[in-house]
């Protein structure tokens, strides 16, 4: 980690390229940062996509996530359209993890095993 100094004495704005980055100091048209962190995030997948039911700071609405989807965010946000007109609910991706509104555990199992995904109901 850099030091608070470091961090704070870069190049905020040029008026030669623009806005930079404040991780690799490049502009913001160049910066491969959110490509690089996509690329890792993929890459740490094991292959397994993991269904869960979680009411946890949500004022105890239920919600069901998938997580472990090998899609980069494009896909993944094509994945959960079709997830939610399926289960004909709302829902959200947020870091890689699908959310859908409400207990939908069964019908998202099957719906993910039909394209060909492997997965594994988690939690309870």
């Amino acid at each position: 980690m850099a030091s608070l100094r470091d961090q704070l004495s870069g190049l905020v704005y040029s008026t030669e390229h623009g806005e930079t980055c404040p991780d690799c100091r490049h502009p913001v048209d160049d910066c491969q940062c959110q490509a690089n962190a996509e690329s890792e995030r993929l890459a740490s997948l094991d292959g397994i996509v993991r269904i869960r039911r979680e009411t946890s700071g949500r004022k105890g609405k239920g919600v069901t996530t998938v997580s472990g989807v090998p899609l980069g965010d494009d896909e993944l946000k094509a994945l959960a359209k079709v997830l939610k007109k399926r289960c004909g609910t709302g829902g959200a991706v947020k870091d890689g993890i699908i959310e859908i509104q409400g207990d939908h555990r069964q019908v998202l199992k099957g719906e993910l095993e039909a394209k060909g995904y492997t997965v594994k109901l988690a939690g309870g």
